[in-house]
């Protein structure tokens, strides 16, 4: 192993524990705690990763929470099933599953694995990608989460074309931040929406126009409909339906991602409801949409960011030992793109 770390040194000798941080049950970022716990083990079909750097996201917040409360369905209805938190990944295989084929010891991939707030993480093969070159491995460890879910926007439901004009509410988060670059990529016209605190920081993403969310109305059209969209994306902005739909072409699309306020129960709330209510009857789409994770989508953003069209808006690093700090950053909204957890 490459690293003379003292603190990584036990991962050498083969300790049967690794440092990492854990809750006991769902709640704010009082919950989380640096503990020695038991190393992962590997399937067939997976990969041991040393964690060189984990990103910090909302889906790491609300897994945190335990809310929407309908996800403890599938992680744990009173406590988390896995008491590590964390899903971004960067780092170096340790380890190869028997029928692995894509991976080998020494690589440098990045993407998700759950309990990636440690030491150590296991992923599956087909959830990681060989990390991108120009890269540090804090810079993507921030990629997979957000830039996926906003990649799959964009070029699933969103269907968008070359020349198309795009609205992207809530420009300045993570999502958002990945959104406005490959929606730029991929030659549409970007305009974001943020705080007027962050106006410069949207613009440095290359959006081509920043309105404030305190104090331009997106959805006032100007008189020669030059100011409607082809698509917008609503990162849980959860702006009513009427709103959303006098800001589109006649036959413009709007993603819904994210549900922030949106309902403790489902996370469905009445923004949600209401698309699913009207969609049928209007010739806009209204489209809910909930990311996968796919090592493929990591392959296409390594392509996009190794060409310097896409670069993570890393705001800051924490070590692990910070961890619960940058998660109560992120909960109280000081987070501007994002943040990644170093090991």
């Amino acid at each position: 192993m490459p690293t003379t770390d003292a603190s990584r040194a036990p991962q050498q000798l083969g300790d049967p524990t690794m440092r990492a941080v854990v809750q006991d049950g769902y709640g704010s970022s009082e919950v989380l705690r640096v503990a020695r716990v038991p190393r992962p083990a590997v399937g067939d079909r997976q990969v041991l990763v040393e964690v060189r750097a984990a990103g910090l996201d909302r889906g790491t917040e609300h897994l945190m929470t335990g809310t929407p409360y309908a996800m403890r369905l599938g992680f744990g209805l009173r406590r988390p099933r896995n008491p590590v938190l964390g899903r971004d990944v960067a780092g170096t295989v340790l380890r190869v599953g028997a029928s692995v084929t894509r991976f080998a010891p020494g690589d440098e991939v990045y993407g998700v694995a759950p309990g990636s707030f440690a030491e150590l993480a296991v992923a599956g093969e087909d959830k990681l990608a060989r990390k991108p070159a120009r890269l540090s491995f804090a810079q993507a460890a921030v990629v997979p989460v957000s830039g996926g879910t906003a990649l799959q926007a964009l070029t699933g439901p969103g269907r968008l074309q070359q020349g198309q004009r795009v609205l992207v509410v809530g420009a300045s988060g993570g999502v958002g931040s990945f959104a406005v670059q490959i929606a730029k990529a991929l030659g549409a016209e970007v305009t974001g929406v943020c705080s007027s605190a962050k106006a410069a920081f949207v613009t440095e993403l290359g959006a081509d126009q920043v309105l404030d969310y305190a104090a331009d109305d997106w959805a006032d059209d100007w008189a020669d409909g030059s100011r409607r969209f082809d698509l917008v994306l609503d990162i849980a902005g959860n702006p009513p339906i009427g709103r959303l739909r006098r800001a589109l072409t006649p036959h413009g699309t709007a993603v819904f991602v994210g549900g922030e306020g949106a309902g403790r129960l489902t996370g469905m709330g009445r923004q949600l409801r209401g698309a699913l209510l009207v969609s049928p009857f209007v010739p806009q789409r209204l489209a809910l949409f909930m990311a996968k994770e796919r090592g493929a989508d990591y392959e296409r953003l390594t392509e996009l960011i190794d060409a310097g069209a896409v670069t993570p808006a890393l705001q800051r690093s924490y070590p692990l030992d910070e961890a619960p700090l940058a998660v109560r950053l992120l909960e109280t909204g000081q987070v501007r793109g994002k943040v990644a957890i170093t090991v």
